[in-house]
């Protein structure tokens, strides 16, 4: 076999050699090709052009290779979606490539792919034409000098087809980035001196097997593998490989036969059925394995472990209901697994009317849109539209369909078509980049776009050492051969006719040229995945007790077991974690003395209160002054002592709710200010009836205003406060409340009032003598005095009304603590506006205006001189 490929490869570069060339070089300012002739493919011009060969189609009617005086298009068939999307894979890297600003900033990259039909002549063909061109006569200068048609080529899939464009290529060292064949042979440099791949060589791979057989125990297999550079290279490799481990031996080797071959393949499998070996390795292409498999079910050949190579471990078209039962357990070898962002966007803009300027470019495009929507564009071949056919319109939507083409979960050939793409973008930059006078060739002299020669960027090629966005390493050793590593992969046939397929390990080069193999876990075969605790079972409706799905635990429930069947409520005081496999206690949440809010509150609850008590001391020390004396000097000292009453009452509201706080806080907090409000009042009614004594015949209004009645007045008013707060707390008695209503996971603490009527009618009692003080105010404020407090009462009050209005929103509003919050700010803002209001101005003549402390300026008669 090996002969016959060699003979074949002879014959091409004779053909080459002896009529292509002497056509071009008869040529002085022109060359043209002697016949043109027509392949798939798809095209966008540019400053630089890439090649591509990708398998769009597996199959073809007629592989010959003449050229007639006619277009020739081969006519391929059987449509694949992934060799499809493997060329647009290539057209989405270029099209990122002239995107970026910082990679090739002045070149607009261009690309000629072509579809090699799985077939050996196609694809010989389409690297010809690559090579040379496509034009009937295409201009040079003079010497016959100047870029190439292409300045590489990312292909081929098949190391057969790979050879025979590298020998022929290769000999003008024009660049070949390889993305899936594997071949040993393409390493050897003194052949392939300009071909490249991103795709480890089947060397690694065969040592990777090898080191799955003896991790399993596995002595005993049979290997089959294709008719091709691919498959016999990897058997003779196997076979030596295998004898220096000692890890087992062949029980069978067997070569599958190029095509469908219903005799050759019913021999194979007959020998597969008869062995002993139970694992069967297979190195071989998809092409290859669907005839395989389609043999193996019709005679029901089952329990066998199956060991694919990479060439068809990622194959979707086996891993279907109707060979899965055959299949199920394979392990396979499969090239690394890439993301590429942005790649289904791109797909999504694929449209059957672009390339309108190429009939042949439009073409496979369409061949794809009459494959995926099952439909036909006009003329449809004669009876068509009679079977029930439909026409396409050009304009379905890609998402409404199941297709291959839109499942970028699993990108490992694209990945590597992406990096072949960029490692000649990043050569090209490079070269490009050259200082002249620092250049890498002859003279320190560099390369030119305008007369660049294909081995000046083969030795770019070999230097390039990038990081792709999913953070691979790329760069080529001196064979170019890339980083060896693979994926191991178990195809799992789960119940209800479902594929999986995961990875279970990895086989990757160690820093001393060893393989490490790491398997993750062993192969298994189940439904579904046993449920962590923090979840319960649900059985899915319509499947097998196995069958079932991993529900989260809502909030407030735990499972603490695997495959718990149901959740249990964590007790009332105590919440689920965030795992939810086990309870803990719920946060507890109060107004503190020890939180930044809490503090702040205490602090300015102190301070009030000694603000009060050094205006007390001012008013006891100057209580022989006339300012003292003239404003009621025994009430302005119970206002005094109420105001402290105020201040710490704030003081109950704040540290965590106990029964005598609740009961206390409310009560103390209405009968201080009640005090408060009724000495207030009082001042207000003895400054008006004062000034009612003042007038003629208004004697007899002080004696309803003596110092007992003032007492009194405010004894009784209080009285009053003392009683309602004795009825509620007789009746309903506010008390500690634990409160889960605002945050599920949080008890917030706080004191329930009991009786909402209590604390209505408490608050409503503090307005109403509030209100009286702030009218009767209202209606002294002019009255003659050069002093008068009436003034000082009716801003006081105002301030006083206006907080407490705005509190009752606020209140109501504020959930757990803040709502203590809301209700000691109010006690405070209004307290420190009674202080300020109705002592300030006093103070200030006391301390700071002395002159005015005496009895003539407070009564108007005259004003001091200073």
């Amino acid at each position: 076999m090996a002969l016959f490929v060699d003979t074949y490869l002879h014959l091409y570069i004779l053909f080459y050699s002896s009529f292509l060339l002497p056509v071009f070089s008869s040529l002085s300012l022109s060359c043209e090709i002697q016949r043109k002739f027509h392949l798939n493919g798809l095209h966008k011009a540019g400053d630089v052009v890439l090649g591509g060969l990708f398998e769009v189609h597996y199959s073809s009617v007629f592989p010959e290779l003449s050229f007639t005086s006619e277009p020739n298009q081969p006519r391929c068939q059987g449509f694949d979606i992934l060799g499809f999307r493997h060329a647009h894979t290539m057209a989405f890297a270029i099209h990122e490539i002239n995107r970026n600003s910082n990679l090739l900033p002045n070149v607009t990259l261009g690309y000629s792919l072509y579809d090699n039909c799985a077939t050996l002549g196609i694809a010989f063909r389409a690297s010809l034409s690559l090579a040379s061109g496509q034009e009937q006569r295409f201009l040079l200068d003079k010497t016959c000098l100047g870029t190439p048609p292409v300045l590489g080529i990312v292909g081929d899939s098949y190391s057969t087809f790979t050879i025979a464009m590298s020998s022929v290529i290769g000999l003008y060292k024009l660049p070949i980035v390889s993305y899936f064949a594997t071949c040993p042979c393409l390493s050897d440099r003194q052949r392939f001196p300009s071909f490249f791949r991103t795709i480890p060589s089947d060397t690694f791979q065969v040592r990777a097997m090898i080191q799955i057989l003896k991790h399993f125990g596995w002595t005993w297999a049979g290997l089959l593998v294709s008719d091709d550079d691919y498959g016999l290279h990897a058997a003779r490799s196997f076979q030596s490989d295998l004898a220096q481990s000692g890890g087992g031996c062949l029980a069978y080797l067997e070569i599958l036969p190029w095509g469908n071959d219903p005799i050759e393949l019913s021999r194979i499998v007959d020998l597969i059925k008869i062995s002993t070996a139970r694992v069967v390795i297979v190195f071989a292409h998809e092409s290859h394995m669907i005839h395989l498999m389609e043999e193996v079910v019709r005679q029901n050949v089952t329990g066998r472990q199956w060991i694919a190579s990479e060439a068809w471990t990622a194959a979707a078209v086996l891993q279907t209901p109707h060979l899965m039962p055959y299949l199920g357990g394979t392990l396979g070898i499969a090239i690394r697994r890439g993301e590429i962002p942005g790649l289904r966007e791109f797909l999504l803009q694929i449209r059957p009317d672009q390339h309108h300027n190429n009939s042949y470019g439009n073409s496979i495009v369409r061949q794809f849109w009459e494959h995926t929507f099952q439909c036909r564009f006009s003329p449809p071949p004669a009876g068509w539209m009679e079977a029930g056919g439909t026409l396409c319109t050009g304009q379905e939507d890609l998402e409404s369909v199941e297709t291959e083409l839109l499942d970028i979960s699993n990108l490992r050939p694209e990945y590597n078509v992406y990096k072949a793409v960029y490692a000649l973008a990043y050569a090209l930059d490079d070269m490009l980049r050259c200082v002249p006078g620092r250049g890498p060739f002859s003279g320190h002299s560099c390369a030119y776009l305008q007369r660049l020669e294909p081995w000046q960027l083969v030795h770019y090629l070999q230097k390039v050492n990038f990081n792709t966005s999913f953070g691979d390493q790329v760069s080529f050793d001196e064979n170019g051969d890339a980083l060896p590593i693979y994926d191991i992969m178990n195809w799992l046939w789960l119940p209800g006719e479902r594929t999986k397929v995961q990875s279970v390990g990895e086989v990757k080069r160690s820093a001393f040229n060893d393989e490490e193999l790491t398997i993750d876990e062993p192969p298994q075969s189940v439904c579904s995945e046993s449920c962590p605790p923090g979840t319960r079972m649900a059985r899915k409706k319509g499947e097998p007790e196995c069958c079932f799905d991993c529900i989260p635990c809502s909030e407030g429930k735990i499972s603490n077991k695997t495959d718990s069947m149901e959740c249990t409520s964590c007790p009332e005081d105590f919440w689920s974690s965030p795992k939810r496999d086990h309870c803990v206690p719920k946060k507890i949440e109060f107004l503190s003395y020890h939180e930044p809010l809490g503090i702040c509150l205490t602090t300015t609850s102190l301070l009030g209160t000694f603000v009060s008590a050094v205006v007390l001391v001012i008013f006891t020390y100057h209580h022989s002054t006339p300012m003292v004396r003239a404003n009621n000097s025994e009430l302005s000292f119970l206002l005094l002592a109420s105001l402290k009453l105020c201040f710490l009452c704030s003081l109950l509201f704040i540290g965590r709710p106990r029964l005598w706080t609740c009961q206390l806080r409310h009560a103390a907090f209405g009968i201080s200010f009640v005090l408060c409000v009724s000495c207030i009042l009082v001042k207000t009614m003895v400054v008006l009836a004062v000034f009612k004594a003042s007038k003629p015949g208004g004697g007899n209004s002080l004696k309803w205003f003596g110092a007992v009645q003032q007492r009194g007045t405010v004894l009784a008013l209080t009285s009053i406060q003392a009683a309602i707060c004795t009825t509620w707390l007789v009746s309903s008695s506010p008390t500690p409340h634990k409160n889960t209503q605002y945050h599920n996971d949080k008890i917030v603490y706080e004191c329930a009032v009991g009786s909402t009527v209590g604390f209505a009618v408490l608050l409503g009692y503090i307005g109403f003598l509030a209100i009286l003080s702030f009218l009767i105010a209202f209606l002294a404020r002019n009255l003659p005095d050069n002093f008068n407090e009436a003034k000082l009462i009716t801003f006081s009050m105002l301030i006083f009304c206006a907080v407490w209005v705005a509190f009752v929103p606020a209140y109501v509003n504020s959930p757990g603590k803040y709502a203590d919050a809301v209700e000691v700010f109010a006690i405070l803002a209004s307290t420190f506006g009674l202080l300020v209001a109705l002592f300030g101005p006093k103070c200030f003549i006391i301390l700071l205006r002395p002159e005015r402390n005496t009895k003539k300026a407070i009564m108007g008669r005259g004003t001091p001189k200073s």
